[in-house]
């Protein structure tokens, strides 16, 4: 590819020829507001708030989509540039709902954040306003049609990252607005309440929905034995809600903050993700000695599960029965754990913290429940749980760092790397290959990207792995498997990018670059942990032996498994 030299506020830049004027801009250093444009998405131009000036012509141009010619002279912030950016900010900010200080988006409002810099402190329009009620029927995702300025990156990410086609934009000029098929409810539709759509959104018309105040309640009520459990992404990733670089491990300062807020017990999720590749590493080598049909495919991800429900019921058999290692841990909770510490478990409350919107979804699922009792009683995103810190007044980049409480919090580095794409595939091999032949795996490189491939030797027997991240990846490998094409024995599917590192409920804003480093965090603890296979897991190991037998035996298979229900695809 060529490239061409363009001048830029008077400073001349090479650049390749399908380069836009805003990638040119940026190699500069040169900041440009914009507010539809996103690097992960394909280029929409609605907005006009990333206007530039040709020196030449005087014409305003949209620097995300206008590709660069050779010989060009660009202006940035000239008085023209710098109006035409506040009027087009200003006719956003006369059609949006002047609530700011109630807005979950409310510091990470991207539209908040350009009004501020371009010196809008009033409104000179005015005219009507919008008016579509809040739809917050589903579980996972709240969406308020009114906070909409129609940049389409929610669409975009739903068609083009995840393959869904949920949300789209209906009707014309003023009365345009994003919304499902048939203008369904959010719960009603063929949603994997991947959140992905609010990672995207500038402003905050999709957002989660709320769990904080009942959290908060059950904390305060003395009558429950109130226990949480973090997943094992959120400590590479909450500190950026602090200020720490994206990375970051911050699990010591996580435990001690959560303590702070008052929680009884502090636990890792990461216990039962040991835990689950016990379970599911040994339905694996049932399956390779012929008990089931392959491909073995996860179904830890809630947001890929539902997927799968609603547009592969022929492949549904194929994923494993196991749990994820969210309602695993709730499960033992209200089981085991109820029976050492002598508690009732109806006095027992459990909170999960997890990078995702879509366990909000599973907390609910008719099939996870005992006694028509949920095992999960609250789940907060990463957001969440940083907003409870900060609205404790805790210091959270000061604190010294604690540990997680014995019996479920002792975990390994196989369980860690649960969190970032492959993760679970390398540490259910790590077991699979040491329980069938003695021999320890090497280690894996996956790698980050959409699809990847990989051929593991155990024993006599070339085992041929599949992983998939962002739900669209996911179906490019399904039809190949639906299709006969496809040979694979394991399949591993996360529905967000990068897996959890890149979920739904994450802080904001977030890119490739910011979840590449969350991935590599991870990556660090699995290498500095002494105990680095789930079979090894000591509390593990006293947990079969003193409570459920085996693994697959009836009593884990009763607590640890579960199935799945064929859902319209509508």
């Amino acid at each position: 590819m060529g490239t061409v030299s363009i001048i830029i506020d008077g400073q001349q830049v090479e650049v390749e020829q399908e380069a836009t004027l805003l990638e040119a801009a940026s190699k500069l250093g040169i900041e440009i507001p914009t507010l539809c444009y996103h690097p992960d998405l394909t280029l929409h131009g609605s907005c006009r708030v990333c206007v530039v000036e040709n020196e030449e012509t005087g014409d305003l141009l949209a620097s995300c989509v206008t590709p660069v010619t050779d010989g060009m002279k660009i202006l940035t912030h000239t008085a023209k540039v710098r109006s035409a950016r506040r009027i087009n900010v200003e006719l956003l900010l006369a059609n949006h709902p002047n609530d700011c200080l109630g807005c979950d988006r409310n510091g990470t409002c991207e539209l908040q954040d350009i009004a501020f810099d371009l010196g809008i402190t009033e409104i000179r329009f005015a005219g009507e306003m919008k008016d579509y009620p809040v739809d917050d029927t589903g579980p996972a995702l709240k969406k308020e049609p009114n906070k909409c300025i129609l940049c389409g990156r929610c669409v975009r990410v739903c068609e083009e990252i995840q393959g869904v086609f949920a949300l789209d934009f209906t009707d014309r000029g003023f009365q345009s607005v994003i919304t499902t098929a048939f203008d369904h409810s959010h719960a009603e539709v063929n949603c994997a309440n991947c959140g992905q759509c609010a990672t995207v959104c500038p402003t905050g018309a999709i957002t989660e929905l709320r769990y904080r105040e009942k959290v908060w309640q059950a904390i305060e009520d003395e009558s429950k034995h109130v226990i949480v459990q973090t997943a094992p992404s959120i400590q590479s990733a909450i500190g950026e809600e602090f200020g720490l670089e994206p990375g970051t491990v911050a699990t010591g300062k996580l435990a001690a903050a959560l303590r702070r807020l008052g929680f009884d017990k502090v636990f890792s999720t990461d216990f039962a993700a040991d835990l689950t590749i016990m379970e599911e590493g040994n339905e694996f080598i049932k399956k390779l000695k012929g008990d089931k049909e392959l491909p073995h495919i996860t179904s830890c991800c809630p947001g890929w599960v539902k997927f799968c429900e609603h547009n592969y019921h022929d492949l549904l058999d194929n994923l494993s029965t196991a749990k994820s290692p969210m309602s695993m841990f709730s499960s033992i909770t209200k089981s085991y754990y109820a029976e050492k510490m002598g508690l009732d478990p109806e006095d027992i409350y459990t909170v999960a913290v997890m990078p995702c919107t879509a366990k909000k979804f599973e907390m609910e699922r008719e099939e996870l429940k005992e006694n028509r009792v949920q095992s999960t009683d609250g789940v907060l995103t990463t957001r969440e749980l940083a907003r409870m810190i900060k609205e404790m007044g805790v210091d959270f980049v000061s604190l010294e760092e604690e540990e997680y409480d014995q019996m479920l919090g002792t975990s390994t580095g196989a369980a860690t790397i649960f969190g970032a794409t492959g993760g679970v595939t390398e540490a259910a091999l790590r077991t699979v290959k040491e329980k069938i032949t003695g021999e320890p795996l090497d280690r894996l490189d996956l790698g980050f990207e959409g699809i990847n491939e990989e051929t593991v030797k155990i024993g006599d027997r070339n085992i041929k792995v599949a992983i998939a991240n962002g739900l669209a990846n996911a179906t490019e490998i399904l039809e190949g498997v639906r299709a006969g094409k496809s040979e694979y024995d394991f399949i591993e599917i996360m529905a967000c990018p990068m897996g959890c590192v890149g979920g739904g409920g994450q802080p904001l804003p977030t890119s490739t670059e910011i979840k590449c480093k969350r991935a590599e965090g991870l990556k660090s603890i699995d290498k500095s942990e002494a105990i680095r296979k789930s079979h090894e897991n000591p509390e593990v190991k006293k947990l079969y032996n003193d409570y459920l037998g085996e693994p697959l035996s009836g009593y884990s298979h009763h607590l640890l498994h579960t199935d799945y229900q064929p859902r319209d695809r509508n």
